[in-house]
């Protein structure tokens, strides 16, 4: 497209082009920085991205309003980097390290984010204008949440802030929207808070040994097993051929408990009590006449598993069903369910009377 540029805007384009590559060069040296930091942090963020203003796309700047720029210095999205953030309180701390990694321009950085007008949702970003090292240009970089991207991008199509009247009934669905929008932003962040809220309080009730108090669910699960719940049993087992212990995830358990009616961890630990006799008594069997000198830490919930199920009349397709739940269904598991019901009905256990069912 030609370009009709006066003699000093010409010569602004002739020095972008004569540090294009130092622009280059530049540009992924603040991505590398950026993202490296974030990572080291454990910060998650949905993308960082950068990009170095075409030329057409200066011409045309300079097309517009050359006449504002003494020289190229002063033009100060020559290099834009962007990122995007899930949360909304992410944004802070994604500034935070722009202001640790770069010389901050304090007096052209804009925070939209403090604009209040009814359709300024998805022109919320926080807009820094930065420079690194010896580099005499300045560089913008955007933060924003995913929500706010997605809402400029939409706004943009849709010629909503390009100066072209919108008709009243498309406006006011648009404010709408922007405002459900701002809405969600607020609510996801709020929800993260009050999650990672739940896990300390769950963790301290586990610390404490208040099982009971605690409901069975994914992250009081992990909390659990960080007890180690499990391992006297195992030791009792290994004990039986002197064997070694791996350990493996104790994961894919949560479900079977969930399965067996667990509604609590303290229902997990009575299991334990209840039934560590039973699922030794089924372990010596499997394994007392055998040379195994290796044996995985999930032994020892999988005999308390399959000696609840008999105990409480789940026979083989309960032990069919917690098979298939583990490792996805097969037709080995029907055999290996139908062995292991015959071998568990033989057992002591199995006649004895209990005080419990187990919950």
């Amino acid at each position: 497209m030609e370009r009709h540029l006066d003699a000093h805007c010409q010569a602004i384009l002739q020095e972008f082009q004569d540090h294009l590559p130092q622009f280059e060069k530049e540009a992924a040296e603040a991505y590398e920085k950026l993202k490296r930091t974030l990572d080291d942090a454990g910060l998650r963020v949905a993308a960082i991205e950068y990009r170095i203003k075409t030329e057409d796309s200066l011409a045309g700047k300079l097309e517009l309003k050359g006449s504002k720029y003494k020289s190229l210095a002063d033009i100060t999205d020559i290099i834009g980097l962007r990122v995007i953030t899930f949360y909304i309180d992410d944004v802070d701390k994604v500034s935070s390290a722009v202001d640790r990694l770069f010389t901050i321009d304090w007096t052209n950085t804009i925070d939209k984010r403090k604009l209040h007008e009814i359709d300024s949702f998805g022109y919320m970003s926080l807009h820094y204008i930065c420079s690194q090292g010896d580099f005499s240009y300045r560089f913008e970089i955007q933060i924003r949440t995913v929500l706010q991207h997605a809402w400029a991008n939409i706004s943009h199509d849709t010629g909503y802030k390009s100066g072209v009247e919108v008709p009243k009934e498309y406006l006011r669905n648009l404010n709408r929207l922007a405002g459900m929008l701002e809405l969600a932003d607020e609510q996801f962040s709020s929800i993260r808070s009050e999650l990672a809220d739940y896990k300390r309080r769950v963790k301290a009730l586990v610390a404490s040994g208040n099982l009971d108090d605690v409901p069975l669910d994914g992250d009081s699960y992990r909390s659990f097993l960080d007890l180690k719940p499990f391992d006297a049993l195992n030791r009792r087992i290994a004990a039986v051929n002197q064997a070694e212990i791996q350990e493996v995830s104790l994961i894919p358990y949560f479900e079977i408990f969930k399965w067996l009616g667990m509604e609590s961890l303290g229902d997990i630990s009575r299991l334990i009590k209840d039934y560590s006799d039973a699922a030794f008594q089924f372990a010596c069997y499997q394994i007392g006449l055998t040379d195994l000198d290796i044996i995985s830490s999930s032994l020892g919930p999988q005999d308390l598993c399959i000696a609840y199920i008999m105990k409480n009349g789940g026979g083989k397709a309960g032990i069919r069903f917690m098979l298939d739940s583990l490792s996805g269904p097969s037709q080995s598991n029907e055999m290996m369910a139908g062995m292991m019901a015959e071998q568990a009905a033989d057992l002591p256990f199995m006649n004895q009377k209990e005080s419990t069912d187990g919950k």
